[in-house]
């Protein structure tokens, strides 16, 4: 609801374009640095702490947004916010722990596809609020008190009664799994046990949860899953770089005003929400296989990515664009289900902390490349996509004795 209201907000204190641009990107950057070290904080700590501690955080961020009436205080309030806004992906990683690796592409495809239509809404009534006298503040006040009533669900969530099973995977990273192998962070340890002393309460203190969470991370900077990050992040700006210059392009190459081009994004990203239901059917025909429907996703955001560029008519504009909303969708929770098959569920909050960085860090390359390749031509950005994407076609064709064995029989040994 806020975020396409924080550039007239901002204006609207008297910020110049270049303070407003700073302010914004201060966001972004926080969040490339923070995203691992939560995801990795959460693998330690457990998830109910970490992720209260990040819906309480943000609830902050928006409370002194909403009460912002200067510059300083606008800035400050994307301090918390940027550092601890994190809680889709710890409850992804949460989700990871919960269900079985057969069902998790689905349970994460669903979960996206319920986050998709926040996304899809939120800007609608935060657009119908900002009209009302004060509309920003309401609008941040709101956002505030459903992050308060998420941190109370949290806290009523009947956590002692979940068990985890994921210990039995250990976090396969190279030679380094025996060190991760220590860590005890399944999710009913996140309070206190019946019959605990109270040497065992005191023995996490918060230097050792540091020096765990480096240890995590260390652990996976140098391991071999190096090339699922690498395509993630292809794949990223491949996509990005097609959105870049989308509403220009459609002006300069069809003659398309803006109004339309909006109503063609939206119906894009309704149909990207519901790619989600259509992932379980995908994946037992692929025999869940996330890899194969990975490469074959990725191959065809490839080929749509060229059509896009080539393209003469509006038909196959609309046609390009209905498809890489199915291909994007299915290949983002595809490769988050490959990082948490190579990796192991054991860490799985780093894993997808690590991936929330990677991709933070291609909407930061995404726009400088875009700007390059269109000094060449409008067509230029998703022509650039379509080579990365297929790079990162080959880099996966390059690993498939590691990535690409019949799913269901990796199960069946489970």
């Amino acid at each position: 609801m806020v975020v396409p209201l924080l550039s007239l907000h901002v204006k609207s204190l008297g910020a110049s374009p270049t303070v407003a641009g700073i302010v914004g990107s201060s966001y972004g950057i926080l969040q490339l640095f923070s995203s691992t070290l939560v995801g990795c904080w959460s693998d330690v700590t457990g998830r109910r702490t970490s992720l209260l501690v990040c819906i309480l955080f943000s609830a902050l961020g928006y409370l002194i947004l909403g009460a912002s009436t200067n510059v300083f205080l606008f800035a400050l309030a994307r301090v918390p916010v940027g550092i601890f806004k994190h809680t889709l992906s710890i409850s992804r990683a949460l989700l990871s722990d919960l269900v079985a690796e057969k069902e998790r592409p689905l349970v994460i495809g669903q979960f996206n596809t319920a986050s998709s239509v926040g996304f899809i809404l939120g800007p609608m009534v935060g657009g119908y609020l900002t009209e009302l006298d004060g509309g920003f503040y309401i609008t941040c006040f709101i956002c505030f008190s459903v992050f308060i009533l998420n941190a109370g669900l949290v806290w009523l969530f009947p956590w002692s009664e979940i068990k985890v099973n994921s210990t039995k995977n250990g976090l396969q990273l190279g030679k380094n799994h025996a060190l991760l192998g220590k860590i005890d962070y399944d999710v009913q340890e996140a309070g206190p046990t019946p019959g605990s002393t109270a040497s065992e309460k005191t023995a996490r203190l918060p230097c050792t949860e540091v020096a765990s969470t480096l240890r995590v991370m260390r652990s996976l900077v140098f391991s071999d899953t190096w090339d699922i990050f690498l395509v993630r992040l292809l794949m990223a700006v491949a996509v990005m770089l097609y959105y870049s210059n989308f509403v220009l392009a459609l002006e300069e190459r069809f003659g398309v005003s803006p109004k339309t081009t909006g109503y063609l994004i939206s119906y894009s990203s309704a149909l990207g929400a519901l790619a989600g239901f259509a992932l379980g059917p995908i994946m037992r025909l692929y025999g869940h296989n996330s890899y194969r429907v990975l490469l074959h996703s990725s191959t065809l955001t490839f080929l749509l990515l060229l059509l896009y560029s080539t393209a003469r008519t509006m038909v196959a504009v609309v046609l390009s664009s209905t498809l890489l909303s199915f291909s994007t969708a299915i290949g983002r929770t595809c490769i988050t289900d490959l990082q948490l098959t190579v990796g192991g569920a054991q860490a799985s909050g780093t894993l997808i902390g690590v991936g929330q960085s990677v991709t933070a860090m291609g909407r930061i390359i995404a726009p400088l490349l875009s700007g390059v390749a269109q000094e060449v031509s409008p067509c230029g950005p998703p022509s650039l996509g379509a080579a990365l994407a297929l790079v990162a076609i080959f880099i996966m064709s390059l690993n498939k004795p590691r990535y690409g064995g019949d799913g269901s029989d990796r199960l069946k040994r489970e």
